[in-house]
């Protein structure tokens, strides 16, 4: 079972249960996930809605009770170490509040891991579970690929040790280093929880944030929201992943500068997490270290 203090620490022959707590799961691509789980050594509890979709909201996988229930029994259930999102889509916000968190608590430590629409959840389990989280590439994707599971794979299963993250694309948008705990995620569904009692703040934090198919003025307006929220206030350092489907690099780029640089703390450029190939694992709610004159983010593992 996972280390206590390091819940995403898995040895061979744990269980971890697949749930699609967003969109519904291509069936192709759920017999790639747990071929390549099992190859871990693994042992794969697939839940019923990685097989479901909702009768009439075709977006969702399952009744929200449905998605939810899954949740919760893998979280309950005492066989499983970890409990991974098959892939996002949208729906995590809507089960939320369906879930008992004090019932979940009750499990003990245990890790969820994911990406994109999952933001909602890494930011819940944190908030009501305290526990730290993996920002990860989920394995019934297309970003699931050889580089991104393996690394997730030596994130999930190698000898713990401090792990520096880089990326051959990375760059220094504003120098300088700092230290904080992780938090962030995806940046829509960031500007979307503001006001919700799951959400968590940046103070004296490193933000990660990354989005996928946004229109640069959505961008303009997702940051310009967190941060006239309170959301940056006090950050200590920012790492940004990928924008594949926002517009030309560069603009992105220009504008995450723009709206980010005036808060004058350590910035790095693509580091190489989010929606693109080779997608690195980021453990969210733990102590890191971000040297953006280096381009990497150091984290424990």
């Amino acid at each position: 079972m996972s280390e206590p203090g390091r819940p995403w620490r898995l040895r061979a022959g744990d269980t971890v249960a697949l749930v699609a707590p967003a969109g519904p799961v291509p069936a192709d691509r759920l017999a790639i996930a747990v071929s390549a789980l099992e190859s871990w050594g693994l042992r794969v509890e697939r839940y019923g809605t990685v097989h479901a979709r909702h009768p009439r909201l075709g977006y969702l996988a399952g009744t929200d009770a449905e998605r939810a229930g899954d949740f919760r029994d893998a979280w309950l259930d005492p066989r499983v170490a970890a409990v991974l999102a098959a892939r996002g889509g949208y729906g995590c916000q809507r089960m939320l509040d369906l879930l008992d968190w004090v019932e979940l608590r009750s499990a003990g430590p245990k890790l969820f891991a994911g990406s994109s629409d999952t933001t909602a959840l890494h930011d819940a389990v944190g908030v009501h579970l305290g526990l730290p989280t993996l920002f990860c590439p989920m394995p019934a994707t297309s970003y699931f690929d050889a580089a991104a599971a393996e690394h997730l794979r030596t994130t999930l299963l190698d000898r713990p040790g401090p792990r520096e993250l880089r990326c051959p694309g990375a760059s220094t948008l504003v120098p300088g280093r700092a230290t904080g705990r992780t938090v962030g995620g995806n940046l829509s569904l960031l500007a979307a929880g503001i006001g919700t009692r799951e959400q968590r703040q940046a103070r004296g934090a490193i933000a990660v944030l990354e989005d996928i198919g946004e229109d640069l003025y959505r961008l303009d307006r997702m940051l310009t929201q967190l941060s006239r929220s309170g959301w940056f206030d006090g950050v200590a350092g920012i790492a940004l992943g990928s924008w594949p489907g926002c517009g030309r690099p560069e603009s992105v780029r220009d504008l995450l500068l723009e709206r980010l640089g005036p808060l004058g703390v350590p910035m790095v450029w693509q580091l190489g997490f989010g929606h693109q190939a080779a997608s690195l694992t980021i453990p969210l709610g733990v102590p890191a270290e971000l040297d953006a004159d280096a381009a990497t983010l150091l984290v424990p593992a």
